[in-house]
């Protein structure tokens, strides 16, 4: 079965495994198989013993080859005339490995590679757009409106990182076995961005909740300080996770661009679990505030709540998908083998790659800002005839200042 599936590391097993098999053919020389069989050999991956002809001699799959499962069996047929079976189409010996693949876990990890391939592509699609949405009209320029386009920045760099890993990367064995730099570099890249996903949802989290529960508030000096707090603190962790890996002294943590999962990825849940508490105080906090302001006499005259605060707790709500409060677990996989592992990859697979697409409607597409300033515009196009006045009416609403909840309406 001709492969090319081992790595750098593979190698020096791959060297051991031939001295051991060769000291065990040559204290089995004298072989007590009588009649024709077939010499014990090494086929470059495993060692196979003296077969008596018309027979086969199996084998534990190689655990040192990707994809192998090690608890499957090789074999190797000994033909009638003495000799091992050789390939019709290269006329070389050949051992049979096609048992030790698991396809229907093969064909189950091709499913979730899909999910993963077009969720990444559908909410790449989608950010881009809100980005450009968000860019044009000069009118929504706020430092609100900054941090939604940092965090869809961030957004649309993982993605499309990640569309390279799944497309470039794992599609090609060549690139896994040298574990080069570039690959290196790139398996960094998309942990950094990953990190500074869950970094700007916390800035969005903590700038919403400062603005509205305190009132006085410098949001240039704000703003700079989540601009450092969201590009900036994921670095710290990944510099510490690149150097720790790379001098790693198990030799699975630096083989296959670093695709395996190691105890350094350990270094991850801290500050994504941090970002997830925090968070998920400040929608407690925020939640708490807005229904103290709903329990609070609208008017002069005590009509209860106003419909600005109605709406401002229904978006409240709708906060959970950008803070990403859903990933609070996602640190925290199944082991292998675990009933609810399948389960909990092809939720984590939706989430994951879906979310860019969930952020980008919610405050994008669906924002009340966003439709006004889209409506002036292309009002023929969104909107029914309607009188000039009306419109103008209409978009004087619209206004890029300290955030309201209610305005982000959905």
């Amino acid at each position: 079965m001709a492969l090319s599936t081992t790595t750098d590391a593979s190698v020096d097993v791959i060297a051991q495994k031939r001295l051991e098999c060769l000291e065990t053919l040559n204290q089995t020389v004298d072989t007590t198989i009588s009649g024709i069989f077939c010499p014990g050999t090494w086929d470059g991956w495993l060692c196979w013993p003296d077969t008596a002809a018309g027979t086969s001699a199996y084998a534990l799959c190689p655990a040192f080859i990707t994809g192998f499962d090690p608890m499957r069996l090789a074999h190797k047929a000994c033909e009638e005339n003495g000799d091992w079976f050789r390939h019709p189409h290269t006329n070389k010996s050949w051992s049979n490995y096609t048992t030790c693949i698991n396809l229907d876990d093969y064909e189950y990890r091709r499913q979730m590679n899909l999910i993963y391939e077009t969720g990444y592509t559908v909410s790449l699609i989608a950010i881009l757009l809100s980005l450009a949405i968000l860019s044009y009209f000069r009118s929504l320029k706020c430092a609100r409106i900054t941090l939604h386009m940092n965090l869809f920045a961030s957004f649309a760099c993982n993605n499309c990182l990640w569309l390279m890993w799944y497309l470039l990367v794992l599609t090609d064995l060549d690139i896994l076995k040298q574990s080069g730099g570039g690959c290196i570099a790139l398996h960094l890249l998309l942990h950094y961005f990953l990190l500074t996903n869950y970094s700007w949802m916390l800035c969005e989290g903590f700038y919403l909740h400062t603005v509205l529960v305190s009132a006085f508030v410098s949001e240039k000096k704000l703003l700079k300080w989540l601009l450092a707090l969201g590009w900036g603190s994921p670095t710290i962790f990944i510099v510490l996770y690149g150097f720790l890996r790379a001098y790693a002294s198990h030799p699975n943590d630096t083989i296959e661009c670093w695709m395996n999962d190691s105890i350094f990825n350990k270094l991850f849940i801290g500050p994504v679990v941090m970002s997830m508490l925090l968070n998920l105080v400040f929608l407690f906090n925020i939640m708490r505030v807005l229904l103290l302001k709903m329990k609070a006499p609208a008017g002069p005259q005590g009509a209860g709540p106003s419909r600005t605060i109605l709406q401002a707790f229904r978006a409240t709500l709708l906060l959970v998908p950008l803070l990403g409060l859903q990933y609070i677990v996602t640190p925290f996989r199944p082991h292998h083998g675990h009933p609810y592992e399948r389960m909990y990859e092809t939720v984590l697979a939706c989430t994951s790659s879906f979310q860019g697409l969930f952020v980008a409607f919610l405050f994008c597409f669906l924002n009340g800002e966003v439709i006004a300033q889209v409506k002036r515009k292309w009002r023929t196009v969104f909107l029914r005839t309607r009188t000039n006045s009306y419109t103008a009416t209409q978009v004087s609403f619209v206004r890029c200042g300290p955030p309201v909840p209610g305005e982000e309406k959905v």
